[in-house]
């Protein structure tokens, strides 16, 4: 079912001049301004008591603003009984560790048992928000931290914080060969010119930044730790495999096994059957949408990324680590 709304405001004096679609942008800062603009163009708006579609049209201060619509619920989607790794819960947000293999929104070859499918199960009121709640999304094999919204103000302000920069967070990550320092990326990624699933480093694409640190060398691999400012699908994949340091496991981009000399046949294969790009977002931390409290979440690293980054750990100090770089 959708849920009606109408709610009622005033237009201050302070913002005299405006234009409709700003004025109301800023009077019902719960919802975001593309939303409230379909909702202007169809006619939800009211300026004392008169329907007004043009987003241009001045404001002068002093009017009562109605605005009359629906929240549609996610009914094309399948609540499905799926388990959920659950960090933390209140009343406005939940914080859940997902793990490889699931897949967060439905879409082609994915049409369900996803994220988003578990959420409908677990909490039937999420289907009153878009997207059941998400507010970012993890590939997926990649494993880690992500928060979704219970309500359409919460993840209005999730979305904003994001798009302000205001989350953080971090991953851990095993890339190949031999890294010399941390740094910063900064390349814009677009879609691929002739792989059309895939992303890459393209002028034209959109401004992407990742931050990175060296946490451990191995003889062939690297430990690192990284920080997005930008939220791009596969950023980190993709900036990775742009320094010729693609994920290890990661064959979408580049990520072919690269085996230490002499290596024993047990890391050998544990390398070579690595079958997902080792990334596991480690870290969460943003002011609450509600009440502003700055929280921060850890999820430890999970099973497989601990045993292979284990056995790389051992393999360098069997064979001594050449300090040439």
């Amino acid at each position: 079912m959708a849920q009606q709304i109408e709610l009622t405001n005033t237009v201050k004096d302070s913002q005299l001049g405006q234009r409709l679609d700003q004025a109301i942008a800023e009077i019902f800062a719960d919802f975001s301004r593309s939303r409230l603009k379909e909702w202007l163009l169809a006619g939800k708006v009211q300026v004392n008591g008169e329907v007004i579609t043009k987003p241009r049209t001045r404001v002068m201060g002093g009017e009562v603003i109605i605005l009359q619509a629906e929240l549609e619920d996610e009914e094309r989607w399948e609540a499905q009984d799926i388990p959920l790794d659950i960090v933390y819960e209140d009343d406005d947000i939940i914080v859940m560790n997902k793990p490889r293999g699931f897949v967060v929104h439905p879409g082609a070859g994915t049409p369900d048992r996803t994220v988003l499918n578990a959420l409908l199960y677990h909490y039937p009121d999420i289907a009153e928000v878009p997207r059941a709640g998400i507010v970012h999304r993890l590939d997926k094999d990649t494993t880690g931290l992500m928060v979704v919204a219970k309500t359409v103000p919460a993840q209005t302000h999730l979305v904003r914080a994001l798009q302000k920069r205001n989350i953080t967070r971090e991953y851990e990550a095993i890339a190949i060969g031999r890294m010399t320092a941390g740094g910063k990326i900064e390349q814009p990624i677009g879609r691929h010119s002739t792989k059309r699933t895939l992303m890459a480093v393209s002028p034209m694409g959109k401004p992407a930044a990742t931050h990175y640190r060296v946490a451990e060398h191995f003889r062939e691999h690297t430990r690192i730790r990284l920080r997005l400012e930008t939220g791009r699908t596969h950023q980190i994949r993709v900036h990775m495999s742009y320094l010729q340091h693609p994920l290890l496991g990661d064959t979408a981009y580049g990520g072919r096994a690269r085996i230490p000399s002499g290596a024993s046949q047990e890391l050998t294969d544990m390398i070579r059957q690595f079958d997902r790009q080792a990334l596991h977002a480690v870290m969460l931390k943003f002011a609450h949408p509600v009440t502003g409290e700055e929280l921060e979440f850890h999820a430890p690293v999970p099973e497989d990324m601990v045993i292979l980054t284990e056995a790389l750990r051992q393999d360098t100090l069997e064979h001594g680590l050449e300090e040439d770089y």
